[in-house]
């Protein structure tokens, strides 16, 4: 059951929001095995005032649209979050032609034991939603 935040500034569209969910949750899905249907993104729209950023961050210039992308899930290797990472920025430049400049991301992770909602099932062989173990081995239909 991950929880994702994006921060951009105000005066996006409906549309862009999206499709950002949309890059993020199909790189959830492909890279890490999440459930179609579980998906929960929050989308934070600030005035600019409230968006402070360096121009330039780590030698790359930053524009206007630049977002900062919080995901919260339990633990994974650094290997499957570096996959996620690319994966998340190849669909944001894809589906909300966002390019990889303006994207920052970072993982909050927590314990398995800190995540609920009704009718959600533990396998207690892996600490993962049991149908994260349908979906890797093939047995889930596309909608989870």
């Amino acid at each position: 059951m991950p929880l994702i935040n994006v921060y951009l500034r105000r005066g996006t569209t409906p549309e862009y929001r999206r499709n950002v969910s949309l890059g993020i949750h199909k790189a959830m899905v492909d890279v890490l095995g999440v459930p179609q249907d579980d998906q929960f993104h929050v989308f934070h729209e600030v005035s600019p005032d409230n968006f402070q950023m360096q121009p330039v961050v780590f030698g790359l210039r930053r524009s206007e649209r630049a977002m900062f992308i919080q995901l919260s899930f339990n633990h994974r290797t650094a290997e499957q979050k570096a996959e996620l990472f690319r994966a998340i920025v190849d669909n944001l430049r894809l589906f909300a032609d966002v390019p990889e400049e303006d994207i920052l991301m970072t993982v909050n992770e927590t314990a398995r034991e800190n995540w609920w909602a009704a009718g959600r099932v533990v396998d207690p062989a892996t600490g993962y939603d049991e149908r994260m173990n349908a979906v890797r081995e093939g047995r889930v239909s596309e909608r989870g």
